[in-house]
Order: C-alpha cells, then structure tokens, then sequence
C-alpha cells in the first residue's frame, strides 16, 4: 500500500514542484499518473523510492514511513520496489545478462539462484535468447523490455516506470503496457507515468492527474 498524506515538495530555489497531494493506493493496484511536462510526476515517484523527500507530510510504503527511514534502511525499502526511469540507466558495457543479474549481485544473492532469476526476468520479457548480446544490438523497445526485467527480478511487490512508452511506437506501446498488466495480474502494484491521457484512458486502471503540481479531482 502506497498513502500520500498532504504531500508538499518545494526544491531549494523556490519551486514548488507538487503540493497537498493526498491518495491512497492499494496493494495490487494498477495506477496511471498524467500530467503535462513538468506537473510533477517523476516527483511522486521519486517520493515513492525515496530518492528525494517531501518538504512537508507522510509517504507510507509498504507499512513504512518513509520521511523517517534512517539512511541506512532505504536500501531495504527499494529491494521491494522495482524502478524504471526515464533515462533507463543502462549498463552499455555489461551484457544484457549481466545487466538483469546486477541488482541480485548488489543483494548478495547466491550466483546459483541469481542466475536462475534472471533467466527468469528475461524469458518473461522475450529477451532471453539474447542475453548474451550488448544493449547498443536493442532496438528502443528492447532496451525498454531489459529496464523491465531488471526491475523486477528481486521480485518487487512494487512496479514503477517514469513514462516507459516515451518515444516507443504503437506496437511496442501495447507490449510494454500488456507486460505491466501481467505483473498487475499477480498481484504487483503498478504506478505508470504517461503524459497521453487518451492512451492511458483506454485502461481500465484508475487515472490520478496532475496539474502544476496539484491533484486534478
């Protein structure tokens, strides 16, 4: 369960970037959060990962108060979410193996196991058979599939992608959100970003929209 209560962020020159956001999101979940540029989306993810902190109200992941996680505890807070960014963050000197099996490696999980994860993570997203190919051999669509089965191969109860559909076609679009749907269906809570509010309307997900960093009711 994700609760926002009365969430304000204002960054230090001034920028308010969201402000006396409140939701409820239940375990199992699947959300879409739009906007146009700059309301304040990738904000609440980030809020969501603790990657940055409010300036004001609680954030309550997974039971936790994340405002008052000790630094040395975040770590264990993002093992249970799985994270898709904007900027993919790809690893173009690793193999795609080598880039799905990382997080396990950081986790201290044993090869044997970590190795059979990946492969797991991998067959899901189609890529399995080119697990021993670079990143620069993917097409976008592939680079987005290996982002994915990075991000939940710990098995997290928890998905969140910043715009994962930026710059993909239609084809690629419809996999990428029948993937999260999958996830969905086991019961992962999902949090998609996506500035195309007719695409995310076609879901049957709840939609929370923003607007210069307010919550549109």
């Amino acid at each position: 369960m994700i609760i926002f209560s009365n969430i304000y962020k204002r960054y230090p020159n001034g920028f308010e970037a969201i402000k006396n956001i409140a939701f409820t999101i239940k375990q199992g979940e699947m959300v879409f959060i739009t906007g146009h540029s700059g309301a304040g989306k990738s904000t609440i993810l980030k809020l969501i990962g603790a990657i940055e902190h409010p300036t004001a109200g609680d954030i309550i992941v997974n039971n936790h108060n994340v405002n008052k996680l000790k630094s040395h505890a975040i770590p264990f807070l993002r093992r249970n979410i799985g994270m898709i960014f904007q900027d993919q963050k790809i690893l173009f000197d690793r193999s795609i193996f080598e880039n799905v099996i990382l997080p396990l490696q950081i986790c201290g999980l044993n090869r044997r196991p970590a190795i059979t994860r990946a492969h797991a993570a991998l067959d899901k997203v189609g890529l399995l058979s080119k697990e021993k190919n670079f990143p620069i051999t993917l097409s976008g669509g592939e680079r987005q599939r290996l982002c994915i089965a990075r991000a939940v191969v710990n098995r997290p109860s928890i998905l969140i992608a910043d715009e994962p559909t930026a710059h993909l076609d239609e084809s690629d679009t419809k996999d990428i959100i029948n993937m999260f749907e999958s996830f969905h269906h086991v019961g992962v809570t999902v949090l998609i970003t996506s500035p195309n509010t007719e695409f995310s309307k076609n879901s049957k997900s709840r939609i929370l929209t923003l607007n210069h960093g307010e919550l549109i009711p």
